[in-house]
């Protein structure tokens, strides 16, 4: 899962955007304890009384930076997906070959996976509480993974195909295997779970040719 090289697309904008870097600090350590509570708890049994008290900081303080709950969600939601992909960019700084990018991306998104356990509760539930964030989260991702999978097209590096399809068809490789990670606890490794699924990016599952 990658789109290396390539500009994200447009994002909404967050608001009440801190002026410092304490107000940002405070921020964040609220979203990290939506995170832990609402992904512990789920959405409907989460309150802004159990994520201040997680993070630390008083109820007022919460509306300094949230008007509600469905607020934090929704911008949890994006800033997992904006935080997930630029684990990725990062891992894949450089890698030239489109092929090894794949390798490298993968594992970066299922180590991001690991540190984050609650990414899925938390992503499916934002099908039912905003459906638009939902929606955003993964489009986000698609937008990249296609514009990159065209370039390695154009540049001789993977055969020609339905970027697009194949752009979603990598997404869910790397999303069954997240959660096979976290939801069913595989005890194999990442290593192991990368090497089987770059095989079958590489090379598809037909027989070889004798």
């Amino acid at each position: 899962m990658t789109s290396a090289g390539h500009a994200e697309a447009p994002q909404r904008t967050p608001g009440n955007q801190p002026k410092t870097a304490r107000g940002e600090a405070t921020r964040k350590a609220i979203l990290s304890a939506a995170e832990r509570v609402i992904g512990a708890k789920g959405y409907n049994e989460a309150s802004i009384g159990y994520i201040t008290s997680e993070a630390g900081v008083a109820q007022g303080t919460f509306y300094i930076y949230f008007k509600t709950k469905e607020e934090v969600f929704s911008e949890l939601v994006l800033e997992m997906g904006r935080l997930v992909r630029h684990t990725i960019a990062e891992s894949t700084q450089g890698i030239q070959n489109r092929l090894e990018a794949e390798k490298a991306g993968l594992t970066a998104f299922l180590e991001f996976v690991r540190a984050h356990p609650d990414l899925y509760r938390i992503v499916q539930e934002a099908l039912f509480v905003d459906p638009g964030a939902y929606r955003e989260y993964y489009t986000a991702f698609e937008d990249g993974y296609r514009a990159g999978l065209s370039s390695a097209q154009e540049a001789g590096q993977i055969s020609p195909g339905d970027a697009e399809t194949r752009a979603w068809a990598l997404m869910g490789i790397a999303r069954a295997l997240g959660e096979q990670l976290v939801v069913f606890d595989t005890k194999k490794p990442i290593s192991e779970l990368v090497e089987t699924a770059y095989d079958l990016i590489a090379n598809g599952i037909k027989p070889a040719e004798s």
